[in-house]
This record gives C-alpha cells, structure tokens and sequence, in this order.
C-alpha cells in the first residue's frame, strides 16, 4: 500500500493522489482504504509513520563537524537524488497539505531529530562540547537551512550549502548558543520582563 501512495504522490502529487488511484494500482478495494484509512490523508499520514520507523544509518566519524556534515549532506542526497528526491519531496508537500499530514510530519521530524542527535551526545561524551548542550536542537539548526530552501524559498541546494549548515551549527553549539542553561535564564528574563511591564 505505501508503495501505491507513493508512487502516486511522486507521479501527480497530492492533486493527482485518489483512493481510486491508490486502489487501482495496489490492488487493493477501495472500501477497504476508506474504511482503515480514511481517505488520502490518511493514507500520506500512514505513509510517513512507516518513513519514521525505517532505519536511518546515522553517521560516526569520530567528530562532531564530520557527523553533522554527514548527515545535511544525508538529507541533501535524499531529496536531490533523481531516484529518490522526487518522492521524498512529494511526500512531504503531500503532508503539509493536511492537518492529518502535518501531525505525521511533525512526529516524521522529531523521530528522526531524536535518532540523529546521538551523534551530538557522543560529541559531548568526547568533550567537544560541554554537557548542557541540547543535542536535538544542534541537529535542528544543521538541517533547518536545507529545509529551508527546499521547501520555503526553492532556492538550490548543494554540497556547499550542505558544508556550511553542517559548519554553522558545531561553531553555534561550542559557542554555547544551544546550552539549555541559557535557554533557561533568557525564558526567565522574558517572564521578568513580562511581570515589569
């Protein structure tokens, strides 16, 4: 069934996407998608979950400036790829089309932030970064960039862009932009701020 959604998304998009046409080419009743999926939102919702729960290799290069490389370069592959990047980039404006979609997406994005972010741990572990940092935010800030492009400005996209995510996000962390310690206080001075006003 997923490889139906998906082919149908990377063919025609979420326009062209039907439970006819999803039924018609997995050969499955389209009572049968209705009644467990609910419709095409359920179906791009689905097809997500099953995305997050694939395996996704993260890198250990033995450095936190190559781990973070390694994966913006990762997700550039993923959706510049002419196999691979049609569908991927399908899928997720599929999903953001959708209330349903975009619960998934979010869930897709955080499942993987948290898988990735080991590689930031083990940074710390190492002593390339003082303990504190908050890992899943380091990962954040080195993918946003990329994401950024491809979905909100479509500008391009290239191994360059990749390097410089990747580069921006270790100076940021050992620069202790990403220490929950200051995240704290800076909430704290905006409650007081707050309670001045």
């Amino acid at each position: 069934m997923i490889e139906a959604v998906l082919a149908e998304l990377s063919g025609g998009g979420y326009e062209g996407l039907t439970v006819e046409t999803v039924a018609t080419r997995s050969g499955v009743h389209k009572a049968t998608i209705y009644r467990r999926w609910g419709g095409v939102d359920g179906l791009v919702a689905d097809a997500l979950a099953h995305s997050a729960e694939a395996p996704w290799p993260i890198p250990d290069t033995g450095t936190l400036a190559g781990d973070l490389q390694e994966i913006t370069r990762a997700v550039l592959i993923g959706f510049t790829d002419p196999h691979l990047g049609a569908t991927a980039t399908a899928l997720i404006n599929a999903a953001l089309r959708s209330t349903q979609g975009a619960r998934a997406l979010a869930a897709f994005f955080a499942a993987r932030l948290t898988q990735a972010a080991q590689v930031v741990t083990r940074a710390i572990d190492r002593g390339e970064l003082p303990p504190g940092v908050d890992a899943v935010e380091v990962v954040r800030a080195a993918t946003a960039p990329l994401y950024y492009r491809l979905f909100i400005t479509d500008e391009p996209v290239d191994d360059d862009v990749a390097n410089r995510a990747a580069a921006a996000a270790v100076a940021a962390a050992r620069a202790g932009v990403f220490d929950t310690a200051m995240g704290e206080q800076q909430g704290n001075t905006g409650r007081k701020a707050d309670e001045l006003d």
